[in-house]
């Protein structure tokens, strides 16, 4: 445990000599440390989990995700640490709150990029759907925009071919009723249409020439049809017509799978609306609070830091900085003291070359480094 203590001591930037003199300040520290380490540990799965999906696909993708992810842990890690450790408790409220106001736009800002990517997991299944209900109308929307330049571009041919299929079909009508009166006349059934006597005479040859008349033009007509037939689907082919289908459930799978980063940062945030285009406010709420759940930990550690009342660890670092500011004050006045007794050591009293060398310091650097 005290091991841990340390490891989170230093997470939270204390002084960690000093700390250990206050034993009531241990616990308020590692709390706050504890905060900056589990934020960081997010912020690297969370840059881990985004880097894998921009080399998805690539077989160092897990390293890469590895490596950026380590490397953006330890930067979060770092700065929150400075954020937190850099709070002036010596200030008033206002003059606290003051100093720490870009430090908390700075861990919002830091909340929002960290918080994304784990979002675009935990609604992994449902990104997924409407991806590809996506993809589906996507595709569909291709084909039918194929479809509508392919009509205007064959307006002629395509009205052609249905006269040519309109034609076919009264054709097939006639026939059948002309081979019905056809056997009538043969048979010697009285109607209408035949003669009532029985045999292939006058009536009957004309009937069957009529017949062949029309058989021979069906065969026509369904020749042009067929040839039309193959010169519009050679030209769907060349469209791009033939080949666009719509995708299978396992096209759809893979789709999905290799989507992006950029394609599931969409996807999540239809999903705050339904197919009417409305906010669906369930969805909605459940993705922002985990958006803002993510910024709050984020500011945690500066707000404990704000919240805290001045201890004695803070009353020590404050005297330690002030002996620190005397000490330098003192070692500075020593420095120019001990210079002015080196010149004065080598000028004596010629007051003509020490106006010369305070007239500028330039001249006063080249006279120093000639007597050193």
């Amino acid at each position: 445990m005290k091991k841990i203590n340390r490891f989170f001591w230093f997470c939270s930037g204390a002084h960690i000599d000093t700390l250990k003199k206050y034993p009531i300040e241990h616990n308020k520290y590692v709390g706050i440390g504890a905060t900056i380490f589990f934020t960081a540990l997010f912020a690297a799965l969370s840059g881990g989990y985004a880097m894998y999906f921009v080399f998805s696909g690539s077989t160092f993708a897990v390293l890469w995700a590895i490596f950026f992810g380590l490397l953006w842990g330890t930067a979060i890690f770092n700065m929150d640490r400075y954020i937190v450790s850099s709070i002036n408790k010596e200030g008033s409220t206002n003059q606290q709150i003051l100093q720490a106001s870009p430090r908390i736009l700075l861990a919002i800002m830091i909340g929002i990029v960290i918080s994304r990517p784990l979002e675009l997991k935990i609604f992994d299944k449902e990104i997924r759907s409407k991806l590809k209900t996506s993809y589906m109308k996507g595709q569909q929307s291709k084909i039918d925009s194929l479809q509508k330049t392919y009509g205007k571009k064959y307006t002629m041919e395509l009205g052609k071919n249905a006269e040519l299929k309109k034609e076919k079909d009264s054709l097939e009508r006639d026939i059948n009723r002309s081979r019905y009166q056809l056997n009538q006349e043969v048979f010697g059934d009285k109607t209408n249409q035949t003669s009532g006597i029985v045999g292939y005479g006058t009536y009957a040859k004309q009937k069957a020439e009529i017949l062949k008349e029309k058989q021979d033009r069906l065969k026509t007509v369904t020749d042009n049809i067929n040839q039309m037939d193959q010169y519009l689907s050679s030209r769907k082919d060349y469209e791009g017509l033939n080949s666009t289908k719509l995708f299978s459930e396992k096209q759809l799978d893979s789709l999905a799978n290799v989507a992006g980063f950029s394609d599931r940062n969409w996807a999540l945030g239809q999903l705050s609306f339904n197919e009417k285009g409305e906010r669906d406010l369930d969805t909605y709420l459940a993705i922002a609070f985990i958006g803002y759940l993510f910024i709050l930990f984020e500011c945690l550690p500066v707000l404990v830091k704000l919240m805290s009342a001045k201890g004695p660890y803070d009353v020590a670092v404050a005297k330690t900085a002030q002996a620190n500011e005397h000490l330098a004050e003192r070692d500075k006045e020593r420095d120019i003291a001990v210079t002015d007794e080196v010149y004065d050591h080598h000028l004596g009293t010629d007051v003509d070359k020490r106006k010369r060398l305070i007239s500028g310091q330039a001249e006063y650097d080249l006279e120093r480094h000639s007597y050193d």
